[in-house]
């Protein structure tokens, strides 16, 4: 066995040298990966022109766009930032219920649809921001639209309906009546 003891000391990883004063400064957004899951195809939504941008300047900078790239990632940051208080000041509950669902099942999206058809909802009703995945096929139901999801831990039941902006919510189907106890989650 080894008999002189570790010594790591972390400040020598620490650049403290301040930014120079033509990169915009930021406040960092400071949130875990559940919540940023829970709002990323809307932050992608109000924020791709930036993101555009940000990858642009990566594109033409190959192996250097770190340092020369930085104004564009700080917009994209201020605009994510943006997006998160929006979201959190007209939809908190229903962000809280999602992302807190995508913590408790491993970041798995289809264990928590019901509680994403809500936050889409709230989103698309108060901010006009609406979830697309990208290069969705034309002729086929996004996945996120789809009310049976094949390895969710439990079936979705039929009074959950996905949200569709522009169409008319769903009816029940006959006989189908909603429990008293879910009746006031909505």
């Amino acid at each position: 066995m080894a008999t002189r003891k570790p010594a790591f000391n972390q400040h020598v990883l620490l650049d403290t040298t301040p930014l120079p004063d033509s990169i915009p400064k930021v406040k960092e957004i400071g949130a875990s990966s559940a919540p940023l899951l829970s709002a990323s195809f809307f932050i992608g939504a109000r924020c791709k022109d930036y993101n555009d941008d940000y990858m642009q300047c990566k594109n033409e900078n190959p192996g250097r766009g770190e340092f020369e790239c930085l104004k564009e990632g700080r917009r994209v940051t201020r605009c994510a930032r943006s997006v998160l208080k929006d979201i959190n000041t007209h939809c908190l509950e229903q962000f809280r219920a999602h992302w807190q669902c995508l913590d408790n099942n491993n970041q798995q999206l289809w264990q928590c649809r019901p509680a994403e058809w809500k936050l889409n909802k709230c989103v698309y009703e108060n901010l006009k921001l609406e979830k697309v995945i990208p290069d969705q096929p034309k002729n086929s139901t996004p996945v996120h639209l789809r009310q049976r999801q094949i390895f969710a831990h439990h079936a979705i039941p039929p009074w959950e309906r996905p949200f569709i902006p522009g169409q008319p919510e769903p009816q029940l189907p006959a006989g189908i009546e909603i429990p008293e106890k879910y009746k006031n989650q909505s």
